[in-house]
């Protein structure tokens, strides 16, 4: 049985665990899903992180206790051939694209190409989106190149920007301020309000980074946005 803690005034959390892992993540998953599909007229909204589902309600329609009782119904449903999604990302590594690759090499006693090889390496699960709108945080990175945040965040990272801070590693849809350590970039418009949906990708997916050169980052960023590099 998961653990339900109050959040605010109007939110329960249902916590599943305390570790990032796969299966807790499908099954917050799963029943997100349910309570969202079954879309009872006291939700506002339903926002699943990785180990954790953030339900927030109206309480002129129920109490905290009583959406307790409401949502234990929805906590058997079970991740049943979850749709997953294999999405490449083309990624510039290092140089201006990723300022702070040098520095994970060091930190990590690699080389920059070891950096590189490594990061690209594996077939990532994104399990939230969260931060800014679009930002995937994604499960699956080799410990090997693990990096603290920046001890200051920057105040503007560029869109697409590839990051790792500790042992995750994730990509920025928009420019926004950001802690993370930059090691690469992708030219992909990852959050587009003009589309349904927004955003490229969703909970569950599972991306690919794949290189490529500094040319076919401008060539993909122009038809992405229409616009030269900045």
């Amino acid at each position: 049985m998961p653990l339900f803690k109050p959040a605010g005034d109007s939110a329960v959390a249902v916590i599943f665990g305390d570790k990032i892992d796969e299966s807790i993540n499908k099954k917050v998953h799963a029943v997100a899903n349910a309570i969202e599909k079954a879309s009872p007229d006291w939700l506002i909204e339903v926002v699943p992180t990785y180990t954790s589902i953030y339900v927030y309600y109206d309480p002129l329609k129920l109490g905290y206790q009583e959406v307790l009782t409401a949502i234990k119904p929805f906590l058997s449903a079970e991740p049943r051939g979850e749709k997953s999604r294999i999405v490449e990302i083309p990624t510039v590594y290092g140089g201006e694209f990723g300022p702070d690759i040098e520095f994970v090499a060091q930190h990590n006693g690699l080389t920059v190409e070891d950096v590189i090889e490594i990061h690209s390496k594996p077939l990532y699960r994104v399990y939230m989106l969260g931060f800014t709108p679009g930002f995937a945080y994604l499960g699956g990175m080799d410990e090997r190149i693990a990096t603290p945040r920046l001890e200051r965040p920057r105040l503007k990272v560029p869109a697409g920007s590839v990051g790792i801070a500790g042992k995750q590693t994730g990509i920025y849809p928009l420019e926004s301020p950001g802690g993370w350590r930059l090691i690469g970039r992708t030219p992909l418009r990852l959050f587009n309000p003009e589309k349904d949906p927004p955003t490229l990708l969703q909970p569950g997916d599972h991306i690919k980074f794949v290189l490529i050169t500094e040319d076919d980052f401008r060539e993909i960023y122009r038809e992405e946005w229409g616009e030269g590099n900045d």
